[in-house]
């Protein structure tokens, strides 16, 4: 299991803080509770996504709340959904008191995109005060993995046509340069790529809009890469520094963000280009 950390609001707090302040947030507490799995006395759970969460990727939170009038500590959290392939549990130690709300952080595994989402669960392993220790599912309220299925299936259905790939690297003093190349799997529709953004760590520019006509194999344009920040906060603190949103339109179907792929060779030039730019970490 993996081990992680968690963040806690007790009591007002929770209703007040951050979380609530996000837009998704907001859809979160809209209510979609498990009707297949019976309640859990003294304990509620409640699936979130938060700003972190977005910008990270591939994670959610299972907000529980300890709604009975005993202690109790969870030593795992898992989340359970039919939308979603299962992921082993996360390790992590979180202790509850009545009143208190904390947040784990949860992986959701791969949408499965003929399943809906709901109704969820939160897999859990609980110790009690006696030291005896309990494994549960506890029914969540999860409108917001509506949502997160709805974008996961999206992406799935755009990377179905297109592979996009980084090639063609190439060192520039202050820059990394290659290729930003869209090459056909499947179909015949048209496919644009409209928009490349910027981490908090680097900035991509690219000759955009990129397009692959209906009886295209592979387009290609120019694109580089420039560190945005050598703020040394920036530097040890950002979490996800080469995560880069790419604008997608399949024919005439929605525009689609899709996150650019990064193999362990661009990944490891980008680290090279801001250590060469910034200088090492301090």
């Amino acid at each position: 299991m993996r081990r992680t950390a968690i963040a806690f609001v007790v009591g007002a707090v929770a209703a007040c803080g951050g979380p609530a302040a996000g837009p998704s947030s907001d859809a979160s507490t809209s209510s979609s509770v498990t009707p297949a799995v019976p309640a859990v006395p003294g304990i509620e759970a409640e699936i979130v996504r938060l700003r972190t969460d977005e910008a990270i990727g591939g994670q959610v939170q299972v907000r529980l709340t300890d709604t009975g009038d005993t202690p109790f500590t969870v030593t795992s959290v898992a989340l359970r959904s039919p939308g979603f392939a299962p992921v082993p549990p996360t390790a992590i130690t979180a202790e509850y008191a009545p009143g208190r709300v904390i947040d784990l952080p949860v992986p959701f595994g791969d949408a499965v995109c003929d399943a809906s989402p709901v109704p969820a669960s939160a897999e859990l392993t609980v110790t009690r005060p006696d030291g005896s220790v309990e494994p549960l599912e506890v029914p969540a309220e999860a409108q917001v993995l509506e949502l997160v299925h709805a974008q996961e299936c999206d992406v799935l259905g755009v990377t179905a046509v297109v592979a996009i790939t980084v090639t063609d690297l190439e060192d520039g003093g202050d820059a990394l340069t290659g290729s930003l190349t869209l090459t056909r799997r499947e179909g015949a529709e048209p496919v644009t790529a409209a928009r490349l953004g910027r981490s908090v760590l680097v900035e991509p520019t690219a000759d955009l809009p990129l397009e692959l006509d209906g009886d295209a194999e592979a387009a290609s344009v120019p694109v580089s890469f420039t560190p945005a920040s050598c703020d040394p906060h920036v530097l040890a603190e950002t979490k996800k520094p080469y995560v880069f949103p790419l604008a997608l339109t399949v024919g005439d179907d929605d525009e689609v963000v899709v996150n650019l792929p990064i193999d362990e060779t661009l990944r490891a030039r980008l680290t090279a280009l801001v250590q060469r730019v910034c200088g090492p970490p301090s």
